[in-house]
């Protein structure tokens, strides 16, 4: 049986976001139980990935070296929740840039759903963005909202939405119901 995968937005969904973006480990704060939310999918059988813009690189606001230490900490502190990151693909580009990778495009779900051989209509995307629910539905994914980012309303996104990443999680396991693992 094909494990389920989750899509997970970073900046807003997991973590806090800034405007003047997250530059370093020490600023990648998780928002209260979006770790836990993440240790329940695991424990539940699903893959759990990360699909994150971070034009900051492109931007020169943090190097590569410091987006590494920021996904180590992302990865120990879930580890330490009891749960598990199994993968992260990034869009190192700016906005200008015509790449297939920075969302709403769906390349980095694309990726995610070839690296775990996941069918996109069985698959989630949960984002705190407009641009993370187009990326899941030009992937094929389903898409869920939550309101822990900077949009304050899922009225535009006609897709389930929710004011934390745990309300997210528990609509997606009660929709799947169990999985045998």
């Amino acid at each position: 049986m094909k494990r389920r995968l989750v899509i997970l937005d970073r900046d807003g969904t997991l973590n806090f976001d800034s405007d003047d973006y997250i530059r370093s480990a020490d600023e990648w704060i998780p928002l209260p139980g979006a770790l836990e939310a993440v240790a329940q999918l695991s424990r539940a059988g699903y893959a759990v990935a990360v699909a994150t813009n971070q034009s900051g690189l492109a931007r020169g606001y943090f190097t590569r070296e410091d987006l590494d230490a920021m996904h180590a900490r992302m990865g120990e502190l879930t580890a330490a929740a009891g749960g598990r990151i199994d993968a992260i693909e990034i869009c190192p580009h700016g906005p200008d840039e015509d790449c297939d990778c920075r969302k709403p495009r769906p390349g980095l779900a694309l990726r995610l759903l070839a690296r775990f051989d996941a069918t996109p209509e069985k698959s989630w995307m949960i984002g705190d963005s407009l641009r993370d629910i187009e990326a899941a539905r030009r992937a094929g994914v389903r898409p869920v909202l939550v309101l822990t980012g900077k949009l304050r309303s899922g009225d535009d996104a006609q897709a389930p939405a929710f004011a934390t990443l745990q309300a997210a999680v528990d609509f997606i396991l009660k929709t799947d119901g169990p999985q045998i693992v």
